[in-house]
């Protein structure tokens, strides 16, 4: 008898798998810029402290940036038209009054790829306090869906220049509009041109141990900064090169790139001697089998232009590291 019921559970849950399969292989494909968020909420929440709450969070300030630009560029929905295409935006929020409490992430719910927020609660008190718990997985969710986004862009036009990987054994996925502006050994900057200025990637090596563990993380990741920026990376006269701003120390966190242990840092640069600044993201990643740290870094130079846009596609970049063979050279000393 149980082994009946135990073959029942498994042909029921069989069928649910495949009707959820082709549920999904027909959904419609997500649409929206990156860095977009569709929030959906009647008018009078949205109007008073529940909008409140979400704004304080989903369109909290961009850390790194030189003026203040918000997580996400938001379009507020009310319940009434949230129907058909609509329904098709890659991140989704939606917030409502309801007897049920629910609190949670949803994947492919209307379209694909897609990530669904959902908070529910009988009243706005309780929707507050659930807005403010789940507000950093939920926007972690968003912002991954919005990197593979970005990433599978990529591939439509790519960069197949093979450099990288010859000199340095790793890989990047980027569109073809970025070009190699400088190889010096094992030294890469790549570039892109835009608009009002430049988005510029920079791939290096350094001795394995040459960031310490410790209190003294940021005055290193400075200095090496500094050095690479005067070996590498000249201003327009003699005494002038990229270093890291002197006025705010920059953001550092812990982080992962290509199963790797990884140092995250945001924060400005700037042209010693002369006014010319802009945002960079930069990545420290432990590379082990190489006896190396491998530096990934990503800056924008684009005056009186926004950059989160900018920034985030760099980010994205620099997360489809790959590392594809042993390196050809031995590490850039840091001066």
């Amino acid at each position: 008898m149980m082994k009946k019921i135990l073959m029942g559970i498994m042909v029921f849950l069989l069928i649910l798998s495949c009707k959820e399969d082709k549920k999904e292989k027909f959904l419609p494909n997500s649409v929206g810029a990156i860095n977009t968020l569709s929030i959906v909420i009647d008018n009078d929440m949205w109007n008073g402290r529940v909008g409140d709450s979400i704004r304080k969070y989903y369109a909290d300030e961009v850390l790194g940036l030189p003026v203040v630009e918000p997580l996400f560029t938001i379009h507020q929905i009310p319940f009434e038209v949230f129907s058909g295409a609509t329904r098709n935006s890659r991140n989704v929020l939606v917030v409502k009054k309801d007897t049920a409490e629910v609190a949670g992430l949803r994947t492919n719910l209307y379209a694909k790829p897609q990530k669904v927020g959902i908070i529910k609660a009988p009243t706005e008190d309780e929707i507050i306090q659930k807005i403010a718990e789940t507000a950093p997985q939920i926007i972690n969710a968003f912002k991954k869906n919005d990197i593979l986004e970005s990433q599978e862009r990529f591939t439509r036009s790519l960069n197949r220049e093979t450099a990288l990987s010859e000199e340095l054994g790793v890989s990047l996925t980027m569109p073809s509009i970025y070009k190699i502006a400088k190889q010096e050994g094992n030294f890469f900057w790549i570039e892109r041109q835009i608009r009002k200025g430049t988005m510029n990637i920079l791939v290096y090596e350094m001795p394995l141990n040459s960031i310490p563990d410790d209190s003294t993380r940021v005055d290193a990741i400075i200095k090496m900064r500094d050095s690479i920026g005067e070996k590498y990376i000249p201003g327009r006269r003699e005494g002038m090169y990229m270093i890291t701003e002197k006025a705010y120390a920059p953001y550092v966190f812990d982080a992962e790139i290509a199963g790797r242990k990884a140092i995250e840092t945001k924060g400005m640069w700037e042209v010693k001697n002369f006014a010319m600044a802009g945002p960079f993201i930069n990545y420290i990643v432990t590379d082990k089998p190489n006896n190396r740290l491998l530096v990934l870094e990503g800056f924008t130079f684009a005056p009186s232009t926004n950059k989160r846009d900018y920034m985030f596609e760099l980010e994205a970049v620099l997360k489809t590291l790959k590392f594809t063979s042993p390196k050809k050279d031995l590490a850039i000393k840091s001066e």
